[in-house]
């Protein structure tokens, strides 16, 4: 079928003119689908990975490998989504300058942050497919937030760091009692 925008149009709830490539701090959340509790479990306060989180785990981790222009800032896989925080960095060491563009259906912005989570999402895709043939990993989309400063940056390090501690709480938390 092809693509008509009258039909397959989905709202994008990104920031209108933003550039998702630019320099900066970005808070990423990731979902699994429907909420499946896909990635380990949380034992005391901790994340207790499982096989599917670990191969989660590694391609975080790789995400600079692919995207040198990115540092990776705190982050947590946890059962049901991923928490982390994805800081570009164009500062001309060895970063291509190029016009601001905006993301586009089929149209993607090399080294932007749609670009980073569709490869993250789908490397964990392939991987769990290839070593467990299973499928139904991720939901479409996924939350972003542009951190504005460092009292920003404080907050959403701290709630990374601190969600395995409050799973317990947790509204989305299945197993809550």
């Amino acid at each position: 079928m092809k693509f008509d925008p009258n039909k397959h149009h989905r709202r994008s709830i990104r920031l209108k003119g933003f550039d998702y490539a630019q320099s900066g701090g970005y808070f990423i959340t990731i979902v699994t689908y429907h909420r499946d509790l896909l990635f380990g479990e949380v034992v005391n306060k901790e994340m207790r990975l499982n096989e599917f989180g670990k191969i989660a785990d590694e391609c975080w981790r790789a995400i600079p490998e692919h995207f040198p222009n990115v540092e990776l800032g705190a982050f947590v896989i946890m059962p049901k989504h991923v928490h982390g925080i994805v800081v570009i960095n164009n500062d001309g060491r060895g970063t291509i300058y190029r016009a601001p563009t905006q993301e586009q259906f089929q149209k993607p912005v090399k080294g932007s942050i749609p670009t980073i989570i569709r490869t993250f999402k789908s490397a964990v895709t392939r991987l769990i497919g290839r070593e467990h043939n299973a499928t139904g990993i991720w939901q479409k989309n996924y939350y972003e937030h542009i951190i504005r400063n460092h009292e920003d940056w404080d907050r959403i390090h701290q709630y990374i760091k601190s969600n395995p501690s409050m799973w317990a709480e947790d509204e989305e938390n299945p197993l809550k009692m």
